[in-house]
């Protein structure tokens, strides 16, 4: 017998041994999370359409965790508050929250000192939705068609004002992707009253258009005051299933709201795995997937590594408009 077989039989023993035990112990910390009441961070005030779409998702993952979560609300800082929070949470699993691609892929560009710069600054837990743009016009403008109103806007350069719901929101930034997208300069119209502010400048005549999100000009073009000429996105909206996407029309302007679950970084690792798990289950059950449809959402589900890769995106997004921005200023 080869006098070093003994002692490498015990070295193998013993670490296999640790082996199993290293994995029951991540299995046991697995099993044991949540060990508590758990809380959602939603960085926007209560009323808008992120409330909604966070406590539909939070009432989901509640039935299958078998917790209860807070959704607490933490508005400010153009959304950079509440997502701080979230990210300088303790590590544990629970507490995560609400994330947009602008509050985390945006605002570092144009903040210093927040809590991170980039997707490696926080956990990607899951993407929630998408909430397209959609452009509007009063029911009595002369352009029947999103084609027409492009030549219009080509033949009168900065005289086409298209009323949004505040500077660098989603909704104005849509439209200066669509100016550097199709070469045009459609001035944009912030408003600091909202969408329903930015609505009613439409509506009083005071812009030719308008850009926003479905539901909310939803009952105006019920009412026959409004007309949606084009949904900036990928393929038709089913909220609106007449209007024209915009990469149908030609211009690759796709800049939609994008919700997702976010977490601190340095989540152990089955921690992460199970909330991973357990909030892709939440967003795919029948009762989530209702309420995103009949809300005007898209739906889009992405987990972990692909959630981040298309943040990353994104981020590259904003930085080249930004840099059109500041060429055109």
């Amino acid at each position: 017998m080869n006098r070093f077989s003994l002692p490498r039989r015990g070295l193998l023993a013993a670490a296999a041994g640790a082996a199993t035990l290293g994995a029951a112990s991540r299995l046991a910390r697995a099993a044991a999370w949540p060990s508590r009441d758990m809380t959602f961070i939603v960085p926007y005030a209560p009323g808008g359409s992120t409330d909604p779409v966070s406590r539909t998702f939070c009432a989901q993952l509640e039935k299958i965790l078998g917790v209860n979560i807070a959704v607490e609300n933490r508005p400010g800082g153009g959304a950079t508050i509440g997502t701080g929070a979230v990210i300088r949470a303790r590590p544990d699993g629970h507490t995560i929250g609400l994330g947009s691609n602008s509050s985390l892929m945006f605002q570092p560009l144009i903040n210093r000192g927040l809590a991170w710069n980039s997707a490696d600054d926080f956990t990607s837990v899951v993407k929630l939705v998408d909430l397209p743009p959609v452009l509007a016009v009063r029911a009595d403008a002369p352009w029947r068609s999103f084609e027409e109103f492009m030549a219009h806007v080509r033949a009168n350069p900065r005289r086409v004002r298209a009323s949004v719901s505040g500077l660098r929101t989603t909704p104005d930034l849509t439209i200066q992707q669509l100016n550097r997208k199709a070469g045009v300069q459609i001035a944009t119209v912030p408003f600091t009253g909202g969408g329903g502010e930015a609505l009613l400048a439409l509506l009083g005549g005071r812009v030719e258009a308008n850009c926003g999100f479905g539901p909310s000009v939803k009952g105006q073009v019920e009412a026959g005051n409004i007309r949606i000429l084009a949904v900036f996105q990928r393929g038709r909206y089913e909220m609106f299933p007449e209007a024209v996407s915009s990469v149908e029309a030609g211009y690759d302007v796709t800049l939609p709201a994008a919700y997702y679950v976010i977490a601190p970084k340095g989540l152990p690792a089955e921690v992460q795995e199970k909330l991973t798990q357990t909030s892709r289950e939440a967003v795919a059950t029948p009762e989530f997937t209702a309420f995103a449809r009949s809300n005007g959402y898209t739906l889009d589900p992405k987990a972990g590594d692909a959630m981040k890769a298309e943040l990353v995106e994104y981020q590259e997004t904003f930085r080249e408009l930004l840099a059109f921005l500041n060429q055109r200023s």
